[in-house]
């Protein structure tokens, strides 16, 4: 396909570029960016990749790039799409490779009622936490459950995880979709749940990680009191995700999906399903198939697993809050987004409702206060959307619209995203010179490899804080606050 698709962009008056719909696209595609942010990070396969998106079957309304977007397996991180469910015989095509192998991939953040000079040794809490919330790619240092509870947790998420005490139920209302996503009959594999035993409470490698963080502005003062936050309060910052339990899950269904496709002169094409697509890594069933609703249920289940991780997570570092801190430690969730899920939602496409399937990768709901969908507290100011930037620059809250849906489904950018490929940071940056830059600006590093470091480098990132511009000129989320990293614990 090459290049073809920069003879379709066009730039709009909203903050996002356009790629019409030509070849076998069903749908525009439309990129979070203005021209001089797509000149600076243009990695060509990227939007390929969402040209390709933008063919699968039952797609609805555009494909969509939120500003953080960045080249990923089959579909872009930062990717959101939309499918019929109603579409044809069995409905529009739900893919694993559009969700992500991080399974609900996603960040809580909790409030204190303190302030970094609350803390009595910043440097002893910063080695206080690293040694209590295990990070790296090992399991390594997981909570103690059995086969019992583990297929608790996959089918109750962290509600379960609070039935058995890993957890408060004020915890709840804060969470997506109450910390728990339905799930009738989810068959998981033996090898999936295993990888899920050794992992709850673990935080894992890459782009995880668990941040002690201080608001540094409030950019918008109502929200920000509305949701009890000030300048100068410590926020703890968990994003971590299902670990090896939700690679397991895509990987499977990904590679029995990818089977059914045989290359044509036209792309990749599945016989049983009748289904058309140019990258094989979209391998995609209908939504109503056996195998649509087998990926369906499994990606719940590890959803839950997720969400079971993140209390698990909070909980730990709970414990270590209230050793140090005391009183001053107690912890409130503020907010827990899923970043890789794929979820059936209502949306008004070309002025009807439509039941879709909305992928979102690497990308996180924004919803409206008048969605019908968030909590109590949320519906006068719009959802809390946390977006990590990196460890070196600083995190954002930002908000959903007071009233009515953002244009990309109630979506928006889930993190800084990407500026270098990980083989590029790693031997371009110096992750030893990093920690030390890093702590001689206040910052306390905590981290297994150096390795780790120079993947996760602030230079390896887009400026955050012009993502965050970004996605309010296209409408899509507001900024309430601004927060600077005090501790940072990394895999």
């Amino acid at each position: 396909m090459g290049d073809e698709w920069r003879k379709h962009l066009q730039s709009e008056a909203d903050g996002t570029i356009r790629i019409k719909a030509h070849g076998n696209m069903k749908v525009d595609a439309r990129i979070v960016t203005d021209e001089d942010h797509f000149n600076n990070h243009i990695d060509d396969r990227g939007p390929e990749q969402l040209v390709n998106a933008a063919e699968i079957p039952g797609v609805v309304g555009e494909a969509w790039a939120m500003a953080d977007w960045h080249f990923g397996y089959g579909l872009p991180i930062g990717g959101v799409i939309a499918t019929d469910i109603n579409h044809g015989e069995n409905g529009g095509a739900i893919s694993p490779g559009a969700v992500g192998f991080d399974i609900n991939c996603g960040v809580r953040v909790l409030a204190l009622d303190a302030t970094i000079d609350d803390i009595p040794n910043i440097k002893k809490l910063g080695g206080r936490l690293a040694g209590r919330i295990p990070a790296g790619a090992s399991g390594k240092g997981g909570l103690a459950i059995d086969m019992p509870k583990i297929r608790a947790l996959t089918e109750g998420g962290a509600q379960a995880a609070v039935e058995m005490g890993i957890g408060y139920d004020e915890d709840l209302p804060s969470l997506e979709s109450n910390g728990m996503l339905e799930v009738d009959d989810a068959t998981l594999s033996n090898r999936a749940l295993e990888r899920g035993l050794r992992a709850l409470g673990t935080l894992g490698s890459g782009n995880h990680f668990l941040e002690i963080q201080s608001v540094e502005r409030l950019v918008d003062e109502a929200t920000a009191r509305h949701w009890g936050l000030y300048e100068g309060q410590l926020l703890a910052m968990i994003h971590s995700g299902s670990r090896g339990l939700g690679h397991q899950v895509c990987s499977e269904h990904s590679r029995k999906l990818e089977q059914k496709y045989k290359r044509t002169k036209t792309g990749w094409y599945a016989e049983e399903y009748d289904f058309t697509i140019s990258d094989r890594q979209l391998a995609c069933a209908p939504f109503h198939s056996n195998a649509g609703q087998s990926y369906l249920q499994e990606m719940n289940a590890a959803a839950n697993f997720a969400f079971a991780n993140r209390s698990a997570l909070a909980h730990r570092l709970r414990e270590v809050l209230r050793l140090e801190m005391g009183v001053d430690g107690e912890a409130r969730t503020l907010y827990d987004v899923a970043h890789n899920i794929a979820k059936v939602e209502t949306h008004i496409i070309h002025g009807k409702n439509c039941q879709c399937a909305i992928h979102r990768k690497g990308a996180t709901r924004a919803f409206s206060g008048d969605s019908g969908h968030i909590e109590n507290n949320f519906q006068t100011t719009g959802q809390p959307v946390l977006v990590p930037g990196d460890m070196g620059t600083g995190s954002w809250i930002m908000a959903g619209p007071k009233t009515g849906q953002n244009q990309a489904f109630g979506s928006s950018c889930h993190g800084a995203g990407r500026a270098l490929s990980r083989t590029k940071a790693k031997q371009t940056i110096d992750g030893k010179a990093l920690k030390q830059r890093l702590e001689s600006s206040g910052i306390r590093i905590h981290a297994s490899t150096p390795n780790v470091l120079s993947e996760e480098a602030p230079e390896a990132y887009k400026d955050v804080d012009e993502v965050i511009e970004l996605t309010e000129r296209a409408g899509l989320a507001r900024p309430v606050v601004r927060m600077k990293p005090n501790i940072v614990i990394k895999g």
